[in-house]
C-alpha cells in the first residue's frame, strides 16, 4: 500500500468521525422542533403543558399542533420566575419560580406562534394553529 492511499483513507475516515460527530451534536441539541400532540380535557380543551429547568425546555423546543378554533391550555412550569409571553395573541402571565401558570384562549388565528419566557427571550414552544 502506498503512502497516498495510507493518507487518503485516514482522511476518509477522519471526514466520516467528522460527519458522525456533527450528527450527534445537532440531534441532540434540540435546534429543531420537534411535534408534540396536546391532551384533550374532559371540557374539550387542548391541554399543552412545558417544563422549564435548569435553562432548558424539557424534551426541547418543539412545534404543537393546534386546530384552528379550539380552547387552549397553556401550562408552563418553570423554575425560575419571568413573563410567559404568547407572540401574536399578545397574552402573558407570570410564573414564579418552582410554580405554574396557565395560559387559556381560543386558537382563533392561523399561523406559527411562538411562546417564550420574555424577560430572558428563551423560546419555549411554537404553537402551529390550522
Amino acid at each position: 500500500m502506498t503512502t497516498r492511499r495510507l493518507r487518503d483513507g485516514r482522511a476518509g475516515a477522519l471526514l466520516v468521525a467528522l460527519a458522525a460527530t456533527v450528527l450527534t451534536v445537532t440531534g441532540c441539541s434540540g435546534g429543531q422542533a420537534g411535534a408534540v400532540t396536546p391532551t384533550v380535557t374532559v371540557e374539550g380543551a387542548q391541554r399543552v403543558e412545558l417544563r422549564y429547568a435548569g435553562g432548558v425546555v424539557e424534551g426541547g423546543v418543539a412545534r404543537i399542533a393546534i386546530p384552528a378554533g379550539s380552547t387552549v391550555e397553556l401550562v408552563v412550569a418553570s423554575d425560575v420566575a419571568d413573563e410567559v409571553h404568547l407572540h401574536g395573541y399578545d397574552r402573558s402571565s407570570f410564573v414564579t419560580a418552582g410554580a405554574t401558570t396557565t395560559l387559556r384562549f381560543v386558537a382563533d388565528l392561523p399561523g406559527v406562534f411562538e411562546v417564550e419566557l420574555e424577560q430572558r427571550g428563551h423560546p419555549l414552544a411554537q404553537l402551529e394553529v390550522s
